[in-house]
């Protein structure tokens, strides 16, 4: 870092320790004016957006820039999520972490705006998110300079805590043993339980769903409308992308759909637990991945699912801006030419059932037999030729062991 350097330091902000620290300190260390930057990519209503810019101006930043982007998350990456039916382990649609790197293009663009040469964040050095801005920031602008202070001095929380006390600064929010990640496509909780495998989060601790079981209201029956895999309306309601999942969450997060732990791979190699909560993400999954049952053949779904995987690989290490994901994401589009229709499905606490789907594409209509029932489309003879075809190759296999 040129010591000749006055630009502001640009530094992504979510008001928690580590970011509410590193406001003074970045200023007290470089003799530098610090932005900060709230990347709102969903889950921030407009009383907390308030008391974020308090307190970034309170611990000494110059400016605070809020930034909805929860349009061009659902637009860059929820959608392709979705298309690809992406859950990591089975389990987990990626809920955070995806948003990381339009975070970190969002703080790129800010930088150049400001004519500032650095950016920071708060991450630690034990968890994903430092990897994912390390890679998506050096990708989009490698000639940046990026800097961590909580990762790179190593800081613990009772020393920042201190810090903060010593200068006569706020302190964030006290008193919870969880720590809760929020976004338009669900939230992340880790707690002491997470830990370990051995067991659940307790039920005070969920966020979205709690009380669905011990206090469970009445099944309801809905519908989804997709449009080229894109979800345009709620029980005929049309509604924007964004709105529709704010909505859907609140719906089906009173059910308890979406609860879940997941354990998994970390981006640096090790084994990683966190409890999750996707209401809207799990029931559009399943609803869309049902859809495409009905007017997708088995070839576009299993070569789909093939890259689904490695797609839901390079996003959740934070790779979504390498170009081989417009390649998958080029595939998913195009499989979604015919996705359109709707999605009738019944909720009870726990519990997600499809009723059914209907699509004027439907691969179903459009035969002209009846399964179980008439052939339609071939004669009896037909089919015994293709089961001597088929079973060819375990017929020489035989042949060939009794030979040997």
């Amino acid at each position: 870092m040129s010591e000749t350097d006055s630009s502001p330091i640009i530094l992504a902000f979510s008001g928690g320790l580590d970011t509410s620290f590193c406001v003074p300190w970045l200023k007290e260390t470089y003799s530098r004016e610090v932005i900060t930057a709230t990347i709102d990519t969903g889950g921030l209503d407009a009383e907390a957006a308030a008391r974020l810019e308090q307190r970034a101006l309170a611990l000494g930043a110059v400016e605070h820039v809020l930034v909805d982007a929860r349009q061009d998350f659902f637009d860059g990456v929820i959608r392709h999520l979705i298309a690809g039916n992406v859950l990591r382990g089975n389990a987990y649609p990626l809920c955070v972490g995806a948003e990381r790197g339009l975070q970190a293009q969002r703080l790129a663009e800010l930088a150049v705006a400001r004519k500032a040469t650095t950016v920071a964040h708060g991450c630690t050095a034990a968890g994903n998110d430092q990897v994912r801005f390390e890679v998506a920031l050096r990708t989009l602008s490698p000639g940046l300079e990026v800097l961590a202070p909580v990762r790179d001095n190593s800081w613990i929380r009772e020393e920042q805590l201190a810090y903060l006390e010593k200068h006569g600064l706020p302190l964030p929010d006290q008193g919870s043993d969880y720590s809760i990640n929020r976004g338009l496509w669900g939230i992340t909780i880790g707690g002491r339980e997470t830990l370990t495998s051995q067991a659940s989060i307790p039920e005070s601790a969920w966020v979205l769903s709690a009380h669905a079981f011990s206090e469970p209201v009445d099944p309801s029956t809905h519908e989804l409308e997709f449009e080229a895999g894109i979800p345009v309306a709620l029980d005929g309601e049309p509604l924007p992308p964004v709105l529709l999942i704010e909505k859907l969450e609140r719906l089906a997060g009173r059910y308890g759909i979406g609860r879940g732990i997941h354990l998994g791979d970390t981006v640096l190699g090790t084994k990683g637990r966190v409890a999750f909560e996707a209401p809207a993400a799990i029931t559009l999954i399943t609803a869309h991945r049902e859809l495409e049952k009905l007017v997708l053949s088995a070839q576009q779904a299993r070569l789909k699912d093939t890259l689904a995987a490695a797609y839901g690989d390079l996003v959740h290490e934070g790779r979504q801006l390498d170009l081989v994901c417009r390649d998958v994401e080029a595939f998913f589009d195009s499989s979604q030419t015919r996705v359109s229709g709707t999605v009738q499905f019944t909720l009870r606490p726990g519990l997600l059932f499809i009723d059914g789907t209907d699509s004027p594409h439907s691969l179903l209509a459009a035969t002209r037999g009846v399964y179980g029932e008439a052939a339609g489309e071939w004669t009896a003879a037909d089919t015994l030729g293709f089961a001597r075809v088929l079973s060819l190759t375990g017929t020489l296999q035989t042949r060939a062991a009794e030979r040997s």
